[in-house]
């Protein structure tokens, strides 16, 4: 089961922590089990909203695939430290592997233990500056929701951290489960930074044609997979012909071409992770690389 550490600071901001922690509670509940844990300096933690927090003070263990997570704090006063323990603490999980992140000035943290060195990052678009200035060796990227930059993932203002959180769930789970994820909280999974674009199963459902949407159900869930049109329009009910008029006239695509775009954006997001062409290719449904190939020129 995957650990997800969110590290508390006082004076933290409550949607920083309760957005990703949403969307990783929510990733759960769909069958895809975390263990969150809340660690500390102290049991009580203050925050910026007025609403005290419980938390442990000491650290599960953790592995190369759990992750760890300090949320911002309001930037107006006094800024709340990380003690050298919980510095250490994040320098030697991401040592071994591990995963870090933050959201808006919780950047500061990763910075302070040597995590940005290098790194593409970004937080609050009020604080990048201020970021670039005190760690000048930090890549600091402005006008993006979120940078990922070999396992340091870094999000802009509070409400950024929901994409963050749906961006790993991609990462871990792949799209389908993170649109999922995405609808269960009503919100647009919108993906930036690193990101080409919006997700494809997202950017083709602003329409109202339900027979459309429980097509695209099916092909969200089963992309992967051979998806005859006879089979997808007895799914719901309506000849080949009727499901394919209303298919384009919702979404501007015939059911096969919205099938290629769902296993062309895998495909893409493997090999932006190291996955050879062949076994992207095989992995999304594909028989070999060639009809990849085509997809990825045309676009």
């Amino acid at each position: 089961m995957r650990k997800i550490v969110f590290l508390l600071l006082p004076g933290l901001h409550l949607l920083d922590l309760a957005g990703p922690a949403q969307v990783f509670s929510t990733l759960a509940g769909l069958g895809h089990p975390v263990e969150l844990h809340h660690v500390s300096a102290t049991s009580d933690v203050p925050t910026a909203q007025g609403v005290g927090l419980r938390a442990a003070v000491d650290w599960p263990s953790l592995g190369p695939d759990d992750l760890v997570l300090v949320p911002g704090w309001r930037t107006s006063g006094p800024a709340p430290s990380a003690t050298p323990g919980q510095v250490g603490a994040l320098t030697a999980h991401h040592a071994a592997g591990g995963t870090v992140a933050s959201v808006c000035s919780g950047a500061f943290v990763l910075a302070r233990a040597g995590l940005l060195d290098g790194r593409r990052c970004t937080t609050h678009h009020s604080l990048q500056a201020d970021l670039a200035r005190r760690y000048p060796r930090a890549r600091v990227v402005p006008d993006v929701l979120y940078v990922s930059d070999s396992r340091v993932v870094t999000s802009a203002g509070i409400a950024s951290g929901i994409d963050l959180a749906l961006h790993l769930a991609t990462r871990w789970h792949g799209p389908s489960v993170a649109a999922s994820v995405a609808r269960e909280m009503v919100v647009y999974a919108r993906r930036n930074g690193d990101e080409p674009q919006a997700s494809a199963m997202l950017r083709h459902r602003g329409h109202p044609v339900d027979v459309v949407h429980r097509v695209q159900d099916t092909i969200d869930a089963r992309f992967t997979e051979p998806l005859p049109l006879a089979e997808l329009a007895a799914s719901a009910g309506v000849s080949e012909r009727t499901l394919t008029r209303a298919f384009a006239e919702a979404t501007g695509l015939t059911p096969l071409r919205y099938q290629q775009q769902l296993r062309l954006e895998r495909a893409e997001q493997m090999i932006g992770e190291g996955s050879t062409l062949d076994s992207a290719a095989r992995t999304v449904g594909f028989q070999d690389a060639r009809m990849l190939r085509r997809l990825r020129s045309r676009a």
